[in-house]
Formats: C-alpha cells, sequence, structure tokens
C-alpha cells in the first residue's frame, strides 16, 4: 500500500470512529521524516483510545500493515502514530488549537475529509 492509500484509509477509518477536523497533509518535499500527516480531532480521552486502537487493529487486521512507533497514550490530549510514511495525529481540540500543525505545515497541499466528501467519491 503507498503512502497516499495509506493515508486516505487512515482518514476514512478516523470518520468510522467520529474523528473530526480530519486532514491529510502532503508534506513531500518539505519534510524528510514522512509523506503524510493525518491530523484527527477527537472530544474525549476515551475517543481517542478508542480512534487510535481502531486505526491501528483495522491497519494489522485487514492490511497487515503493523504500526513502527506510537505514543502519548498516557496523556491521551495528543496521540502519535507512526506509519512511516504516513504519521498521525490525534488531539484533543485545544491540544490541536494549540500546537496548529496546519499553520506549521501550511506549504502542504491539505485535504479535509468528511462524511461528505467520503460520500461523493
Amino acid at each position: 500500500m503507498n503512502a497516499s492509500i495509506l493515508a486516505e484509509t487512515i482518514a476514512r477509518l478516523g470518520l468510522e470512529k467520529k474523528g473530526d477536523q480530519i486532514a491529510l497533509l502532503d508534506v513531500r518535499g518539505l519534510s524528510n521524516v514522512t509523506d503524510f500527516f493525518v491530523i484527527i480531532s477527537a472530544d474525549s480521552d476515551m475517543q481517542m483510545r478508542a480512534l487510535a486502537d481502531h486505526i491501528e487493529k483495522q491497519l494489522r487486521e485487514a492490511y497487515d500493515h503493523k504500526i513502527y512507533h506510537k505514543e502519548g497514550e498516557a496523556n491521551a490530549s495528543w496521540i502519535l502514530l507512526d506509519y512511516i510514511d504516513v504519521v498521525v495525529h490525534l488531539f484533543r481540540r485545544e491540544t490541536r488549537a494549540y500546537y496548529g500543525l496546519e499553520r506549521l505545515w501550511s506549504d502542504a497541499k491539505i485535504t479535509w475529509i468528511t462524511e461528505e466528501t467520503e460520500n461523493a467519491q
């Protein structure tokens, strides 16, 4: 699975667990670390963990795609899932606003994923 498809798959998995404000940032050519960021907001610690668990489990079971690194579960205001070519940032809303990754990576192409955009495809 290439990085673009992986990022889109992760975004869809985020929608399945009611993640909000889902953004795909294409940072190819801007970052030496990864190709895509997927940023997802959640309303509670429980939803953050549910999103992380769902993404990790579905990618492993359906695609045999294992996570490289995971951090932040104890904190649960920001959970990071590292799939090397795609890095997933799961944020509580207030934490996302504070760090403003979309502003930091404003040169990246940003695609917003919503129920409406998914249903249109």
